[in-house]
């Protein structure tokens, strides 16, 4: 069954007015145009109208008649003061959008954008891509061709919104869409499917919302830059005014935490001879950064609480509310749940930045990875000292055979593996890193992460043989290192895993250490 067609529009009060009652036929007019398409037969148009035009209505209406018999023609009376009042404009639209019943199953809907303001077109265009108006919209011209017979009809396009149905804007959607994303990892070709997921939904949300995004993962896995990058991307595409306002929280302690984020009126401490702006005020229109959130007391927590929900706050030592809209990003390396159960962050704070949560995967669980991050960073070492640096064939496969090796514990992550290269980098003759200095690189890096020869083991049930002792040390000192159960397990399991499609590294380390009778707790106690 063919669906009928019913078109929405406005009354154009100078297109569709011209021409005195002789001359009407000959000239182009919108509204009637549109009813004289042949192959584009209307069986309904739904006509708005502000009652001043009451009579223009009447009019239209019987020209409609004549030219198209078959078209039902029914009309609307809407309250605009202000034609040129967006909100006004946009209001009555939606207003009568929400009370139309539209029957999409047996119609189908095309809002006629060529009359009305400015205003009433951007209106029209923004409640039909909004799914308000479930419609394509229709643009009408006059033909070019002044001698056509047909000109009084004009002509006539129709625009679908679902951008999947023209392909060179789709292609063109994608390439920029990449870009973006791109741009969020520095241009590195990174080949992880987890990361690169997740990457895709940071630029998707980085783009269209400005809730909290909360990062996660270990130290120097790259969340301070990262949100650098989201700040950006957001700054190129004009979703911020503001500038970029980052700081550690660990550095935060006392007053100065109060004082650094808030700002302080004079006299507000000791020691306090000059009031202070405070770093939410300077963020104000831009984005604020706090890295290692979870470093923050209780207090400072229950202001920006409020700060984020209200957009205002006290600074401290005063009785008068200051304002700031910015967005948050938090960085943690911490395990947020567990600090909330053990009462050292606040739970409603929690929900609060848990919306967008994203948890970057340490340089360990990214082994394929390494080879383009080694690159990226001999390009960075090339750009800081104006001096290229390159691998020898030999050496540069033996460093990233061992980088991508069990041996390779990568604790400091991005951070350590950047070191690594900047040293072999600095150290190259004429520009070449040779395989003596990947060797002496490599003896480094395992001094590095030599683990103590000492270290107590806490009481087990009972005896076990020396190669469990070995294993079960190796074990609580990776446990001891680490700050959560998942982080000590995602390093003790780093290769297994990969093999696994549903790795639960944290259930694999809890059972591995009850068998001696052992909790994460109870091996945490030194």
């Amino acid at each position: 069954m063919k669906k009928r067609r019913v078109v929405i529009g406005v009354i154009g009060t100078v297109l569709d007015k011209r021409g005195k009652r002789a001359n009407r036929w000959v000239k182009w007019r919108p509204t009637v145009g549109l009813c004289q398409q042949p192959d584009l037969p209307v069986d309904r148009l739904e006509l708005l109208y502000q009652p001043k035009d009451r009579g223009m209505t009447e009019q239209l209406r019987e020209d409609i008649q004549k030219v198209s018999p078959q078209t039902e023609v029914r009309t609307h009376t809407v309250a605009i003061d202000d034609p040129w009042d967006f909100e006004e404009v946009y209001a009555a639209f939606l207003d009568f959008a929400s009370h139309y019943p539209f029957d999409t199953e047996n119609e189908e809907y095309l809002v006629h954008i060529t009359t009305g303001t400015h205003v009433a077109q951007i209106c029209w265009f923004l409640l039909t891509e909004a799914r308000y108006l479930p419609a394509s919209l229709l643009q009408t011209g006059p033909l070019k061709n002044r001698e056509d017979d047909n000109r009084a009809a004009g002509t006539y396009s129709i625009i679908d919104l679902d951008l999947s149905r023209y392909a060179t804007l789709t292609s063109r959607f994608q390439r920029e869409q990449q870009q973006s994303v791109s741009f969020l990892k520095n241009g590195i070709e990174t080949r992880n499917v987890t990361f690169n997921r997740m990457i895709d939904q940071i630029e998707r949300v980085a783009l269209r919302s400005d809730a909290p995004i909360l990062l996660t993962g270990p130290t120097g896995a790259g969340k301070s830059f990262l949100a650098k990058r989201i700040y950006q991307l957001r700054q190129s595409r004009h979703l911020v005014a503001g500038k970029l306002v980052a700081v550690n929280c660990a550095t935060l302690r006392g007053d100065n935490a109060m004082s650094t984020l808030f700002g302080h009126v004079k006299g507000a401490f000791t020691g306090a001879l000059q009031p202070r702006t405070g770093l939410l005020r300077e963020a104000d229109g831009g984005v604020l950064f706090l890295d290692e959130i979870a470093e923050l007391g209780l207090d400072e927590q229950a202001m920006l609480l409020k700060a984020i929900e209200e957009k205002t706050f006290y600074p401290f030592g005063s009785d008068k509310e200051v304002h700031s809209d910015f967005q948050l990003i938090a960085g943690t390396h911490r395990d947020l749940q567990v600090w909330v159960a053990e009462g050292r962050f606040r739970e409603d704070l929690y929900s609060r930045i848990n919306m967008w949560t994203f948890t970057l995967p340490g340089l360990a669980e990214r082994r394929e990875d390494i080879a383009p991050n080694v690159e990226y960073e001999l390009q960075r070492f090339a750009a800081n000292r104006q001096m290229q640096v390159r691998f020898d064939k030999e050496a540069r496969e033996h460093y990233l055979g061992f980088a991508r090796s069990p041996q390779a514990a990568w604790r400091g992550n991005f951070r350590e593996l950047g070191s690594s290269v900047a040293r072999m980098a600095t150290l190259a003759e004429q520009g070449r890193i040779t395989l003596d200095l990947v060797e002496e690189e490599i003896q480094r890096l395992k001094q590095h992460w030599q683990p103590s020869s000492q270290i107590s083991l806490p009481a087990i049930n009972e005896e076990i043989d020396l190669f469990e002792q070995s294993q079960l040390e190796t074990v609580i000192r990776v446990c001891r290192q680490c700050h959560s159960l998942s982080e000590a397990g995602r390093m003790l399991f780093a290769v297994s895993r990969q093999k696994k499609s549903n790795p639960n590294d944290a259930d694999r380390l809890r059972k591995y250490l009850a068998r001696f009778g052992l909790s994460w707790e109870s091996v945490r106690e030194v």
